[in-house]
């Protein structure tokens, strides 16, 4: 019995969130959940009897490269429960605006998430990549025309999918650790990626509807069931 509680389990979660103004009605409850997220997790993993020694969450926030000044942000990794003021300050400056289509620059955000830089250090590990968004995706370098487009950018969708990697071929992620939870709706990329990666969990969603309860336990329960 002691051996196991001397297992560190450490976590490190990335939010990718869709930040354009059709998300006005989605992102108020995404924020709220992020910012109790911490104790949520903490509280499912005891009623399971398992323990997390160290918790760290960063946010990447997407627009569309093409129609907006500020397409992308990525913060820093947070230490929770440790950076939580500095968590909550990020999260509530989030402000859905701008997007000039129905599609995003979903692929390049998680392209963003997919480089972080993940801990490797401990006994079990988590890499766990959380998109929200309300509608599907632009294809992979629909905006590269933007001036401020990545330059170290996948090229497409298939080296993406690369990065990715799969159960006989490693990505740039660590293969056992990494998952992918997408609340998105049914629309490319979003279902070709849950229908052909591995270690992904697709919430379906409608546009313009926000996120229940039930789907964010939902959430919440495939991060527990997976450590």
């Amino acid at each position: 019995m002691g051996s196991n509680y001397s297992i560190k389990y450490n976590i490190d979660i990335c939010m990718v969130v869709d930040a354009t103004g059709s998300m006005d009605s989605l992102i108020g409850t995404v924020k709220n959940n992020a910012l109790t997220f911490y104790d949520d997790l903490t509280a499912n993993m005891a009623r399971k009897a398992k323990h997390i020694d160290q918790v760290r969450v960063r946010v990447i926030v997407f627009r569309d490269y093409i129609e907006d000044k500020e397409p992308m942000m990525a913060s820093d990794f947070f230490n929770l429960p440790d950076d939580s003021a500095a968590f909550e300050e990020l999260l509530k400056g989030i402000k859905p605006e701008g997007g000039g289509d129905d599609e995003e620059d979903g692929l390049e955000a998680l392209a963003y998430a997919m480089k972080s830089p993940w801990n490797n250090s401990g006994d079990k590990l988590r890499h766990i990549i959380i998109v929200w968004s309300d509608d599907g995706t632009h294809k992979l370098g629909f905006g590269a025309k933007s001036d401020n487009y990545p330059k170290k950018m996948a090229k497409d969708f298939e080296e993406l999918t690369e990065w990715w990697g799969d159960e006989d071929q490693s990505g740039i992620m660590n293969n056992s650790a990494k998952r992918l939870l997408i609340y998105a709706p049914e629309k490319k990329y979003w279902s070709t990626i849950s229908d052909s990666w591995d270690k992904v969990v697709h919430f379906p969603s409608e546009a313009g509807k926000g996120l229940k309860s039930l789907e964010y336990d939902q959430i919440l329960d495939a991060i527990t069931n997976s450590i």
